[in-house]
């Protein structure tokens, strides 16, 4: 039902409030690009002025009636506000119109459903869908009977309206006990990276900043990039080594975007998950954007909203060919940490930058040694192949075991104290430079 759609688009007029508080005001471009990416065949743009939303159609009843004519003598099949309408609002702009009217809301719930694949992903969408339905579901059914009292005038036990909203109220429970389920899955192959010990590196950042063409040129993948937003909904987990700390998984989300819908965060949560258990957030900004700023106070909004602001950020300013006098670099903090760095994901350059500023970020609390260890510490030398730490070994014309090892500083610690040692005496003795 929600994912079957024509290809040809719908003829549609945009409407953009101007004149409202810089806080809940939206970007006419941005809007413009939603409805590219959804399919429409724009006809027309209205920019209308208004500072006092009126509670009626929101627009004045004068700018009503104007374009009113404009959907009539453009023929138009559709209008799109780019606000958020209330249900009554939404309702008495499509009896003055006289044609289908769609909210902000409505239009990115219309372009994730267009680019849900997987089953998760369809799911998800669906839920936020219906969350938005149940709300509107009244204009549908202003015809039919409601229940009266009195000889001839009595409805039956429930009316249509009251069995739509309780079929509705039935499949969001249903979705969300699935959903329930796709969350335990992703807990459980979570866990298994953190007993394995494999970092999770994931992607975040703006719509439409190109953190799928940076996931393809690093992975060697071909995972759907385009020049348009939301290109990316399902998530995606790929394998990469990296030289100096071996093996991470990196995770290609959806892109976030200014004014997000709640219904949309709360339906992705299992998706967004994956950032929030993220050991690593890599912020892919669009270096040539205007209104970048703007734009990664958005994403860092969201990303406190789903409980992943705390988690270590580098920021990668994306499309550094587009921007001019910049080459790619990486800025560093006061102590020499890695705090961003300008690539350009499309030509390939700086990718050895970022691999190695991910390296530097990931591997503090990794110890790489070589160790001499005696005979009487062979079942010490037994635990670090156990754990998989062992990368290299040779002995000594005594007889030593001189092994290279890599392992998380933790475990060392943990080894080492469950063979009875105090870690700091013991490297300081067995540690070879």
């Amino acid at each position: 039902m929600f994912f079957e759609r024509h290809d040809g688009g719908e003829r549609a007029i945009l409407v953009h409030l101007d004149g409202q508080d810089p806080a809940i005001r939206e970007d006419p471009h941005e809007f413009q690009e939603l409805a590219r990416s959804a399919g429409a065949q724009v006809i027309s743009f209205v920019s209308i002025g208004r500072y006092q939303p009126s509670a009626k159609f929101l627009l004045g009843s004068g700018k009503v009636e104007e374009l009113r004519m404009q959907v009539k003598e453009g023929e138009a099949e559709l209008v799109i506000v780019n606000h958020t309408l209330t249900p009554s609002q939404e309702r008495n702009l499509e009896r003055a119109l006289e044609c289908r009217v769609l909210d902000r809301t409505g239009l990115i719930l219309d372009i994730f459903a267009q680019r849900a694949r997987t089953h998760e992903g369809k799911l998800q969408v669906e839920l936020a869908q219906l969350d938005h339905m149940s709300t509107r579901l009244v204009r549908g059914w202003t015809h039919l009977e409601r229940q009266k009292g009195g000889i001839g005038l009595r409805g039956p036990g429930e009316t249509q309206l009251e069995t739509d909203r309780r079929l509705l109220r039935v499949r969001i429970r249903q979705i969300k006990q699935r959903l329930e389920k796709v969350r335990s899955q992703r807990e459980q192959a979570r866990r298994g990276r953190q007993r394995a010990d494999i970092p999770l590196v994931s992607l975040v950042g703006y719509t439409n900043a190109g953190k799928s063409t940076l996931f393809n040129t690093l992975t060697s993948s071909a995972v759907y990039a385009a020049d348009q937003l939301f290109a990316t909904l399902d998530p995606t987990l790929r394998r990469l080594e990296l030289s100096d700390i071996g093996p991470i998984v990196l995770a290609d989300t959806v892109g976030f975007i200014r004014h997000l819908p709640h219904k949309l965060v709360e339906s992705f949560r299992a998706t967004l998950e994956e950032s929030s258990n993220a050991d690593l957030l890599l912020h892919v900004i669009d270096a040539h954007e205007p209104e970048r700023d703007q734009q990664i106070e958005q994403v860092l909004s969201v990303l406190e909203e789903i409980g992943a602001r705390h988690l270590p950020i580098l920021e990668v300013y994306n499309k550094v060919d587009l921007v001019e006098g910049v080459t790619p670099h990486i800025q560093r903090d006061a102590e020499g940490k890695p705090l961003r760095i300008w690539v350009s994901a499309r030509d390939g350059l700086g990718l050895d930058l970022l691999q190695q500023a991910i390296a530097e970020l990931l591997g503090e609390d990794i110890f790489a040694a070589r160790l001499c260890l005696p005979q009487p510490l062979a079942r010490l030398r037994a635990q670090f192949f156990a754990l998989g730490a062992v990368q290299q070994e040779s002995h000594d014309e005594q007889g030593n075991s001189l092994i290279d090892v890599r392992l998380p500083r933790v475990e060392l610690n943990k080894l080492l104290s469950r063979e009875g040692l105090q870690a700091e005496a013991f490297l300081e003795a067995h540690t070879l430079q």
